[in-house]
């Protein structure tokens, strides 16, 4: 593992919103209604946050080599993640740096997830067992 891991970048479209809505129960209209999300002042349709939690979650087991390798991951929610009514929908781009090696080994990683070059999380961190 490197200091500057590779970035992992994923397409986010409507229909993945509604596979994820239909998995997690989420079918809050913020996810699927334009009308609805402009009225609450949203720029409009947005991912779901523990959807795009769970993009970097998967790059920071990509990274990992196994998901039993991450020992803590946590981010925050700063902005939402809009999604347009396209087929191209948008892309949620994942990066990371080692900040630390533990005393046991292990690696500390802050990680950045951006979309339309904007930050979509604060605070995003994980630790991968040695």
């Amino acid at each position: 593992m490197t200091d500057q891991l590779e970035p992992q970048t994923f397409r986010v479209t409507r229909a993945d919103l509604v596979r994820y809505a239909g998995a997690s129960g989420d079918f809050n209209p913020i996810h699927w209604s334009e009308r609805f999300a402009a009225g609450v002042g949203l720029p409009g349709v947005i991912a779901h946050g523990m959807f795009t939690m769970a993009l970097v979650g998967r790059a920071v087991t990509t990274w990992a080599g196994a998901a039993d390798a991450v020992v803590e991951f946590s981010v925050r929610f700063s902005r939402p993640v809009p999604v347009p009514d396209t087929d191209e929908g948008t892309e949620v781009v994942v990066s990371a740096t080692v900040k630390e090696t533990t005393a046991d080994g292990h690696r500390r990683l802050a990680l950045t997830a951006t979309c339309q070059g904007e930050k979509v999380l604060s605070l995003a961190q994980a630790v991968i067992r040695k």
